[in-house]
């Protein structure tokens, strides 16, 4: 038998499967999905099996065996390999990047050189050799050990490393590498009581009168006969580990190493709770998604509901009837809406059956939850972008909660979209997709509407929608404050005066507030008032952002930070200012204004020790703060019935970005901040301050109206040609030589131009030829033209019609493989780019 391998070597020569011989011994052990380890020219890897063959074109003798396979059951299932394959030639990626991102970080190889004593037929010392006392000290060593890294044999022989190369070079050591896991099982020493726990009482007569702590550790396992950590143990009885060893030497009790599955949740208690009376709407809907369930049909549903309408009452009632059927589940949130209150709502309906992955576990309990999952000890998944990829083999339904978050893109390679993955995967399991959002993409709502589709067609999505919130309670009162009224009436502040009015009035009432502005830091910008010099990023082309409590300039691109200065680096003047509002001069103003206020900031300052998210939540939730104040984490997922006012500090923020999505984005921004009020007998009310009242996304957040807002931007984008009305690719081309890389690009769109010429004029082309289209565009600076001291350029292609314009992209971008080579060229490819950055 013959496997082919996907090895780990992300380089274009290598995306492809390599044959390898099965040995007789791994036989039963190899299968597809397996890890395995592989020698690949001098080196041992890590890689994937894709298929299993009676048969190779490659000559047998020339093949070389799998060498080891690293995993009692494989990691990834056939569905799963398929799918990295369509991954790579959907997202023009190495398959090995797919399948690395669907393993957790735990099981991502890593290399470790080791040494090892070589064959005594291989050997072949220099003549004259003689074996020295410090040479047969290494040399047994090596012996017992049979494989060492060698930052080991160097630690154990210090300053004999000219003596260890001796011997490799002479053939007495072999020097090789190993592939390890970066994170091992966790195990726990735990004591076994025997079986006939009564025979430790009879045990107590036997120890001296001086041995109590054995006699009552002896009492306690029999009174409670069963396995117990050791930890717990010393603990429960107050000894020492040497007291409890002491009764395993005798051999009256046993002591052995037992793996645990860390728990993020360990201590926690979770109320169970009961499915909920569901509205006519809620009933409806549901009654729909259980449909395409039970008849186990591929549909993909966009739930189109209001904030607080109900829709998570939805999903859970909709998983329960899955899991009824034997089948599995996974719920997708934004990485900022996986907060404790969504995992909790999860955990208390359906306890342990739930795993969850995000960014935020350790990798050691990322790693374990993964292998729940595998084991099949869950049914359940809720994570972010990343857990679409839960090695499931019978999946029955996939929700994607806040489906229109650009964070369901993965920025970095391979550059996947949950959404498609999740489709795709669906299609695979004949299971049904939920696309859940109060604001739906415009490329998503187009696919299901009705009034979208041709004559003929029928919407490849089906719409549901919730018009109401739970219980008939309205939507808050929004009001929009033009802030240069504001200035004109001589108000500076970054309060308007209803804002001001409005936060007294909740102080006095003692109801909660959310106030958002996403803008982190204290001041966006830092500029002398004299030369008008601004400080800037010297590896980036963008300003420095001022962080108030650490009194330091950072770029929040590549990470670079500076001490604020005293006087300006231009011109020497004394005259520096801080311009722009960021969420630590917020909290700072809210503390001068508001004399005893009681301000939690989250922000990703505040947020990046383990746990912090669950603490601040927990705190406002137990109303220890009067204000919750923060970034766009702020805006989505969160449920206080405290909360009766939203204040959006600067609508603008998001509206005049160089990003064709931007009023998108500024619409669905307000409206789920808008949704954090009012969720429950308490009315909300909302003040968005903005200095661009007029703009069509800003007065239909004001009105609730989603339906005005579409109509408006669909329109402008059919104009333009921008999505849904076409598809994006965007590729970026970095290098230190600003000159280098238009050269290239120039080349790059002319050839793109020259193969679509050639293909949409082929034969194979002809039925598709009046719908499609594909145009060029660049290659023009990003709107970040250097990031970490390299010059970037973009080109775009709009095209419509079909995948082989992807293809087209792949097979262009290859022909410059040898000057992206020569002069170190970065060139990325991003498939339906989120950002335009």
């Amino acid at each position: 038998m013959y496997a082919k391998v996907i090895v780990d070597v992300p380089a274009k020569q290598t995306n492809r499967p390599f044959d390898y011989k099965v040995p007789p011994s791994l036989m039963q052990w190899v299968e597809i999905g397996s890890r395995v380890g592989v020698p690949f020219g001098s080196r041992m890897i890590q890689g994937f099996v894709v298929d299993l063959v009676a048969d190779s074109d490659v000559e047998s003798v020339k093949l070389k065996p799998i060498e080891r396979v690293l995993d009692l059951y494989p990691p990834l299932n056939k569905e799963l390999i398929e799918l990295s394959a369509w991954m790579s030639r959907k997202y023009l990626c190495p398959e090995i990047t797919a399948l690395q991102a669907m393993i957790p970080g735990a099981l991502k190889a890593k290399y470790e050189r080791v040494v090892s004593l070589s064959d005594p037929a291989e050997a072949k010392p220099a003549s004259g050799f003689i074996e020295l006392p410090q040479e047969r000290e290494i040399i047994a060593y090596v012996r017992e050990k049979q494989s060492v890294p060698i930052e080991t044999l160097l630690s154990r022989f210090p300053g004999e490393g000219r003596l260890i190369r001796k011997l490799i070079d002479d053939g007495i050591l072999t020097e090789g590498q190993t592939i390890k896991d970066r994170l091992a099982k966790k195990k726990v020493l735990t004591v076994f009581p025997p079986e006939n726990a009564d025979a430790l009482l009879e045990r107590i007569g036997e120890l001296p009168p001086q041995a109590r702590k054995q006699k009552e550790v002896l009492q306690y396992l029999a009174a409670h006969p069963r396995p117990v950590k050791l930890t717990e143990l010393m603990v429960e009885m107050e000894v020492n580990a040497r007291t409890v060893k002491s009764l395993a030497e005798k051999g009256w009790i046993a002591i052995k190493e037992v793996e645990v599955f860390r728990d993020p949740y360990e201590g926690r208690s979770f109320q169970p709770s009961p499915p909920l009376d569901l509205t006519g709407e809620q009933q409806a809907v549901l009654q729909q998604i259980l449909s395409a369930v039970e008849a186990r049909s591929h549909q993909v549903f966009l739930l189109h509901g209001v904030t607080g309408s109900g829709k998570t009452e939805v999903y859970l009632q909709a998983i329960q009837h899955c899991l009824t059927q034997g089948r599995e589940a996974i719920v997708l949130v934004p990485e900022i809406s996986l907060t404790p209150q969504m995992v909790e709502r999860f955990k208390s309906r359906f306890g342990d059956r739930v795993a969850v992955l995000h960014s935020r576990l350790s990798h050691g309990e990322r790693y374990d939850e993964w292998r729940k999952i595998q084991m099949r000890k869950v049914s359940v998944v809720i994570g972010a972008r990343s857990a679409v990829f839960a090695p499931f083999t019978n999946l029955g339904l996939i929700i994607i909660d806040e489906e229109h978050e650009t964070s369901y893109k993965q920025e970095d390679s391979p550059k996947y979209h949950a959404r498609e993955v999740a489709i795709r995967r669906a299609l695979q399991h004949r299971a049904a997709v939920v696309l859940g959002s109060a604001t739906p993409s415009l490329e998503t709502y187009r696919k299901a509407a009705p009034d979208n589709a041709a004559p003929s067609e029928t919407p490849p999505f089906r719409l549901l929608t919730m018009r109401s919130r739970v219980q008939g309670r309205p939507l808050p009162a929004v009001h929009i404050v033009d802030m240069r009224q504001e200035l004109k009436d001589g108000n500076r502040s970054m309060f308007s005066r209803p804002l001001f009015s409005a936060i007294e009035d909740r102080l006095r009432k003692q109801e909660q507030m959310v106030l958002l502005l996403n803008r982190r830091g204290h001041s966006t910008f830092v500029m002398c008032r004299t030369c008008g010099y601004v400080v800037r990023c010297p590896h980036c082309d963008i300003s420095l952002t001022y962080h108030l409590h650490s009194r330091t300039l950072r770029c929040h691109y590549c990470g670079y930070a500076k001490r604020e200065a005293a006087v300006c680096p231009g011109c020497g003047s004394e005259h520096i200012r801080y311009f722009g509002t960021g969420t630590q001069r917020v909290e700072e103003e809210l503390a001068k204004l508001f004399p005893g206020i009681r301000v939690i900031r989250m922000d990703v300052d505040t947020t990046s020790e383990k746990g912090s998210h669950e603490k601040w939540l927990t705190m406002f939730r137990n109303r220890q703060a009067d204000v919750l104040l923060g970034t766009q984490m702020v805006a989505k997922g969160l449920d206080f019935p405290h909360v009766t006012l939203v204040g959006v500090i600067a609508a603008d923020t998001v509206l005049h970005l160089p990003d064709f999505r931007s009023a998108e984005k500024t619409f669905q921004l307000l409206t789920q901040v808008a949704g954090r009020a009012g969720r429950h007998e308490l009315p909300g009310e909302v003040f968005i301050q903005t200095y661009t009242p007029d703009h069509y996304s800003i007065v239909s957040a004001g009105r609730h109206d989603y339906s005005a807002f579409v109509r408006t931007e669909l329109e402008l984008r059919r104009q333009r040609e921008y999505p849904p009305y076409c598809d994006l690719i965007l590729i970026t081309l970095s290098h230190e030589q600003a000159q280098l890389i238009v050269r290239v690009g120039e080349s790059l769109v002319k050839r793109l131009k020259e193969q679509w010429k050639t293909l949409s004029a082929s034969a194979l082309y002809a039925p598709q030829r009046q719908s499609a289209y594909m145009e060029v565009y660049g290659p023009v600076a990003s709107p970040i033209p250097r990031m970490k001291d390299r010059y970037r350029f973009q080109c775009m292609v709009k095209y419509r019609g079909n995948d082989s314009v992807i293809e087209l992209v792949r097979r262009t971008i290859s022909a410059f493989d040898d000057v992206v080579k020569q002069e170190k060229l970065q060139i990325s490819v991003d498939i339906d780019p989120q950002v335009l950055m």
